[in-house]
């Protein structure tokens, strides 16, 4: 299985798209919002570059997670190749941790970019909170490398990534990627998972812990995701 992970690991770095859209798109909408909200000082009780760096951040990492891990079963599933895989040794559990585990390790590059743009435009956290923020958020991208891995196996080879993306879009509109989600909608939210992955960043506010409410709910979307995606491959593997 770890040979599995380093290859799929390798592959996904190698991909121009994953650096260009999940690395270097949030960088640049970093810059983007932060001069597009001008004089405001806060955002969502956080200070608007420190809101925005949060994010852009798991604005790349969702979507590096969704659409290496969706898009690529897909396609394997419809060159034969998860098919070929079934014949050897490799378990089918092993075959779908290995796919979560390597695509949440390439969230990294996207969580550690924008966190570097970030610190240039002036955010400033103790060391501790750095490191405490970069672990919560590559470990909150689990969740959505779960629900990758379950979507490249509930949606047809030639409709996955519209799937992908009007997921990735809708949960970002309504977490809180692109606004603070107050009132009414932030009610709604609450069930979005998108929403509670962006609440990890609150303990960076003066006076505040990290939300274990959102930890919580995070928890329980990874349990529902991954048992979806175990469902989901032992589905495909009758059908083959």
């Amino acid at each position: 299985m770890t040979t599995l992970i380093r290859l799929e690991i390798l592959r996904t770095l190698r991909n121009r798209r994953y650096l260009l859209f999940t690395v270097a798109y949030p960088a640049l909408m970093y810059f983007f919002f932060i001069n597009a909200y001008g004089s405001t000082q806060l955002a969502g009780g956080l200070s608007v570059k420190t809101y925005f760096m949060v994010s852009m951040a798991t604005f790349g990492a969702v979507g590096a997670v969704l659409t290496g891990s969706a898009q690529r079963i897909s396609l394997e599933r419809k060159s034969g190749w998860v098919r070929q895989l079934r014949l050897t040794a490799l378990p089918g559990r092993a075959y779908t941790v290995g796919k979560i585990a390597a695509t949440a390790v390439t969230t990294l590059p996207a969580i550690l970019v924008v966190f570097a743009v970030g610190a240039s435009q002036g955010v400033s956290l103790s060391v501790p909170q750095w490191l405490g923020l970069a672990a919560a958020l590559w470990l909150g991208s689990f969740v959505f490398a779960a629900l990758g891995v379950a979507l490249g196996y509930a949606a047809a080879p030639d409709a996955v990534q519209p799937i992908v993306m009007i997921t990735y879009m809708a949960m970002a509109l309504l977490g809180g990627t692109w606004f603070p989600v107050s009132g009414s909608l932030e009610r709604f939210a609450r069930f979005n998972p998108v929403y509670l992955y962006n609440r990890l960043a609150d303990f960076t506010r003066p006076g505040h812990s990290l939300d274990t409410g959102a930890v919580a709910g995070l928890a329980a979307f990874l349990v529902v995701f991954g048992a979806a995606a175990a469902a989901l491959y032992r589905r495909d593997s009758r059908q083959a």
